[in-house]
C-alpha cells in the first residue's frame, strides 16, 4: 500500500505552511504531496489568510522538492478552461521534472463558484464540460510535436492548435478521476484515467464503485489493471487514546466518529483499517492532514505505519 499526503489548504493555510508539510513528507517517505483545489473555506473554520491557488502552489513546490509527487484532488472543470490547464500541466511537469499529477471533476462547490465569481451550472452541464476538458488536454498532450489538433466540442472546440508545450512524462501525466457517481463516473474513468479516487467512502462502498469502475472497463475493452485504484481518508493517529482524542479535538472531530469514517487511533488501528481497503482492491490511500501544524502527526505514521502497509 502507497500512502500520500493530501491537504484542504481552503481550510487555512499559506504556501510557506504547505511548503513546510510537503518537505516534512518528502523527507518522511510519503509518495506523494496532494491539495485541494478550492476557493473558499469549508464549516466553521475562518479560512485565514485565504485561499491559495492549487497549481500556483505546486509550482513553487515543483522547484522546492526533489522526489515527492505532487498533484490535485481535484481540479475543478469550472475553474480553468482545458488549453490553459494542459499548458500549466505540462509546466509544472517540466518544473518537477516529471513529478506531476492530474486529478479533476466537476466542481461542486457552489458558494465558491458564487464568491469568487465563477459561472457554476447544472451537474449534467458540468459532466459534459467535463467530458471535454478530458478530451481536450489528453489530445493536446497525445498531438505529436509537428502536428496540430482539433476537437469539435460543444463548449470547447479547438482548431489548429499546436498542442504545446509537452510535459515530461511520456505519454502523459497520470490523470485522476473519481467519486461516487454510478454512471457517467465510471465510463469516464474507463475512457480516460490513469487511476480511480474514492474518497472518504466505507469499504462496503469502495467495493460497489470499484466494481461499477471495472464494468465499465470491460464494456470498452479496457483491462482494469491498467488502472490505479485508490481511497482519500482524513488521517487521526497518536500513539495513545488520549493523543488520539488531542488530535481529533485539534480538527474540530469526535475519536468514535473518525474510527468508523476515517483512519484513525492508534497505529495499530490505522494498519488495520488500511487492510481492510487493501482487501477492496485499493492501491493507495490519500491521507487527509487537516492540522499542518502539526508535524509530529506526519513523523508518527511514516515511522510506525509506513513500514507495515
Amino acid at each position: 500500500m502507497e500512502l500520500r499526503i493530501f491537504t484542504e489548504p481552503q481550510q487555512g493555510a499559506s504556501y510557506d505552511e504547505l511548503l513546510a508539510v510537503a518537505r516534512c513528507a518528502e523527507d518522511a517517505g510519503y509518495a506523494a504531496f496532494f491539495r485541494s483545489d478550492h476557493y473558499l473555506k469549508m464549516g466553521d473554520v475562518s479560512g485565514d489568510p485565504g485561499p491559495t491557488d492549487a497549481w500556483t502552489t505546486l509550482a513553487g513546490l515543483a522547484r522546492e522538492t526533489n522526489r515527492i509527487r505532487l498533484g490535485t484532488l481535484m481540479t475543478a472543470a469550472t475553474f480553468r478552461l482545458p488549453g490553459p490547464l494542459a499548458i500549466t500541466v505540462a509546466q509544472v511537469d517540466q518544473m518537477s521534472g516529471g513529478r506531476v499529477e492530474l486529478g479533476i471533476g466537476t466542481g461542486w462547490f457552489g458558494e465558491e463558484h458564487t464568491a469568487y465569481g465563477i459561472p457554476f451550472p447544472s451537474l449534467g452541464e458540468r459532466f459534459d464540460r467535463l467530458e471535454e476538458q478530458l478530451a481536450v488536454i489528453t489530445g493536446l498532450w497525445a498531438t505529436p510535436p509537428g502536428e496540430t489538433f482539433d476537437f469539435a466540442g460543444r463548449y470547447y472546440p479547438v482548431s489548429g492548435s499546436p498542442a504545446l508545450p509537452k510535459p515530461v512524462q511520456a505519454p502523459r501525466p497520470p490523470i485522476l478521476l473519481g467519486g461516487m457517481g454510478a454512471k457517467r463516473t465510471p465510463r469516464l474513468t474507463a475512457r480516460y484515467a490513469d487511476e480511480f479516487n474514492l474518497p472518504f467512502a466505507s469499504v462496503e462502498d469502495t467495493v460497489t464503485q470499484f466494481g461499477r469502475v471495472r464494468d465499465a472497463c470491460a464494456e470498452i475493452g479496457r483491462d482494469p489493471a491498467e488502472l490505479r485504484w485508490s481511497n482519500a481518508l482524513v488521517l487521526c493517529c497518536g500513539r495513545d487514546d488520549a493523543e488520539v482524542a488531542r488530535r481529533a479535538e485539534a480538527i474540530g472531530r469526535d475519536p468514535d466518529e473518525l474510527r468508523e469514517n476515517g483512519l484513525a487511533g492508534t497505529p495499530g488501528e490505522v494498519i488495520e483499517k488500511i487492510g481492510r481497503y487493501a482487501a477492496a482492491g485499493s492501491e493507495r490511500i490519500y491521507l487527509q492532514v487537516l492540522d499542518l501544524a502539526d508535524l509530529d502527526h506526519l513523523e508518527l505514521v511514516a515511522a510506525e505505519v509506513l513500514p507495515k502497509v
